[in-house]
């Protein structure tokens, strides 16, 4: 009898473990390539496409049905709130981070099918999917341009960045700290991946931040992501 009670507890705690692990994998979210985004999005019926950037980059091109709740709002809860948690979710940035941030709070606070767009608008666009805008703006720098800028007798240190992009921000002081240091030997130019689109597709700038380093219009150095001042200075000779 105390053998068939010791049976009987054990398929109970199975039981219970197995429901608690099928919920937990029912609320993990994915992260997907953009062709495989693209293809998930084509295969699921009433998705919520999220697009947490905000409303000025939603502005110039975003995909095809997508709704804009700028994850950094004051009111992003509440408007997601509008929806089901049952909702399946595809949710996207201009590179990945914010979506990464945003997915790991639906899942908090109860959707339970959430996809992200690994690398962002930067990657579905180098991949040439569709949206609703150009990715060419009026004032966007054009490659001719981008070339005229590294025509110098000085190295050229080249810092793709944008305003929201946390690590690009912590980078900048000390960025104009060396090219101010060193300005009879580096040229600093800035340019913001928001308002250079084309030209980020053309160079394959598909995360930020992006350091590249000329000589003679020739690229010696460049590095995706953060990295500190020594690490820069340690490549300009």
């Amino acid at each position: 009898m105390h053998s068939m009670n010791n049976l009987a507890l054990i398929f109970l705690l199975a039981l219970g473990l197995g429901g608690c692990t099928g919920r937990q994998t029912q609320q993990e979210s994915s992260r997907l390539s953009a062709t495989d985004f693209s293809e998930k999005i084509s295969e699921t019926e009433n998705a919520l496409i999220l697009d947490v950037r905000t409303p000025e980059e939603f502005e110039k091109g975003h995909l095809e049905n997508a709704v804009n709740i700028d994850w950094k709002g004051s009111d992003f809860d509440r408007n997601v709130s509008k929806f089901e948690p049952s909702t399946p979710v595809f949710v996207y940035c201009l590179s990945g981070g914010r979506s990464k941030a945003a997915a790991d709070h639906l899942k908090e606070i109860g959707f339970e099918n959430i996809t992200e767009l690994a690398g962002g608008m930067m990657e579905w666009r180098a991949n040439n999917l569709p949206e609703t805008a150009p990715v060419t703006t009026e004032n966007g720098m054009s490659f001719a341009q981008y070339q005229t800028l590294l025509n110098s007798d000085k190295l050229v240190l080249v810092d793709f960045y944008a305003d929201w992009c946390e690590p690009c921000k912590k980078m900048e002081p000390y960025l104009k700290k060396i090219a101010n240091e060193m300005a009879d030997k580096v040229t600093l130019v800035r340019i913001d991946a928001d308002e250079n689109q084309q030209l980020c597709k053309t160079l394959d700038v598909s995360a930020l931040p992006v350091l590249k380093l000329y000589e003679n219009q020739e690229i010696t150095w460049e590095h995706e992501g953060y990295i500190d001042e020594q690490g820069v200075r340690n490549h300009i000779p």
